[in-house]
């Protein structure tokens, strides 16, 4: 079996964990007491380096790096984002580290609180704001989701380094196809269940999306209700999630290989954030969302209330593909076999916000 890196971060520290073989091992807490909330693997360079979006109580937000795979860690000596005066604002928080495509190899993207995002041209260690975005004309009217207004998502092309999407709660799917010079909404066909004009041109509370491996112009939505595939990179969406047990949810990730198959993590309701039908259960479609099945072989059987956050599902690019997810009871389930079986590698953990893996060659 391929080794695997696995790095999952809590609201009280990282952990890390290497697969040899088949035997798990896992260490931490990293950044004790402090949250992260946003993780990078970036397996561009020779060696990994692991990107932490940590959030400190006493210091306040910052970014680290590891270039051993997390037995140490580099902070920048000058804050790696911070918003430019005329903005008004500051750093709340990290919420994603996007490690670019090929085509551009020290690009990192960083979505952050409030609504910004952040382009850094040297591994991420510093950043400068994408000011068209900050800037947008529909900016005064974005509005924050429960956990605040934020660039959660970021989506590169591997064919085009100018093709760019982001996602922002609550205000939408935007794109870029002249490397963030502008930027378009891009919510078509998605719903605003909570407005009055349910099908705007931006508002919509986007929880997560994830790129096809092969069709690269095929996204998979996740929406605060609903669940949508786009077929030409995000300009039109097509509801799929007819066969969930709920259409509500915050996780999505894409087959790091196979066409037309991705994850998804159902959750009861918006005013009942708990695993559809009390089950710790994955869904997976293997024909672009025109069906879904049930992933359950090792899960647990009885009544489950962890709930899997945004960025708590991820796959690695092993083959068969490993895939990963926490929840806030502080589990850590991982598959080898592309979602078919499933183990437990953590218990007790403090909520999981976020899990990124990366097979090791």
């Amino acid at each position: 079996m391929t080794d695997v890196l696995l790095a999952v971060g809590t609201r009280k520290g990282l952990f890390v964990g290497r697969r040899r073989g088949r035997d798990w091992e896992l260490s931490g807490p990293h950044f004790p007491a402090q949250a992260v909330y946003s993780l990078g693997i970036d397996t561009r360079r020779a060696a990994p380096r692991l990107l932490a979006g940590a959030d400190s109580p006493h210091w306040g937000p910052s970014v680290f790096h590891s270039d051993d795979l997390g037995e140490s860690w580099q902070e920048p000596a000058r804050p790696a984002v911070t918003y430019p005066e005329y903005t008004g604002t500051s750093l709340e928080r990290v919420w994603q580290l996007h490690p670019a495509g090929p085509a551009a190899p020290d690009v990192i993207y960083a979505g952050t609180e409030p609504g910004g995002l952040f382009r850094s041209d040297d591994g991420g260690e510093t950043f400068a704001m994408v000011r068209s975005l900050w800037d947008h004309p529909s900016r005064k009217h974005w509005m924050p989701g429960g956990g605040g207004l934020a660039v959660h998502t970021v989506i590169t092309d591997p064919r085009d380094a100018d093709a760019v999407t982001v996602a922002v709660s609550a205000a939408g799917v935007f794109r870029s196809t002249d490397g963030g010079a502008t930027w378009d909404p891009s919510n078509n066909g998605v719903k605003a269940v909570f407005l009055p004009d349910q099908h705007p041109e931006f508002g919509q509370c986007v929880h997560k999306i994830a790129q096809d491996p092969v069709d690269r112009d095929r996204l998979y939505l996740q929406n605060h209700w609903g669940v949508y595939r786009s077929d030409d990179a995000g300009v039109r969406w097509t509801d799929i999630g007819a066969g969930l047990p709920s259409d509500f949810g915050f996780a999505v990730a894409a087959h790091p290989r196979a066409a037309n198959t991705a994850y998804l993590c159902p959750i009861t309701a918006d005013m009942d954030r708990v695993p559809a039908g009390h089950r710790c259960r994955v869904y997976r479609t293997s024909d672009a969302g025109a069906d879904w099945e049930p992933l359950s072989h090792g899960l647990p059987e009885e009544d489950h209330y962890g709930t899997v956050l945004r960025d708590a599902l991820c796959v690695d690019d092993s083959d068969p593909a490993g895939v990963y997810f926490g929840n806030r009871n502080g589990e850590v389930y991982a598959s080898a076999d592309d979602g078919d079986s499933w183990r437990q590698l953590a218990s007790h953990l403090p909520d999981v916000l976020c899990v990124r893996a990366a097979a090791m060659t």
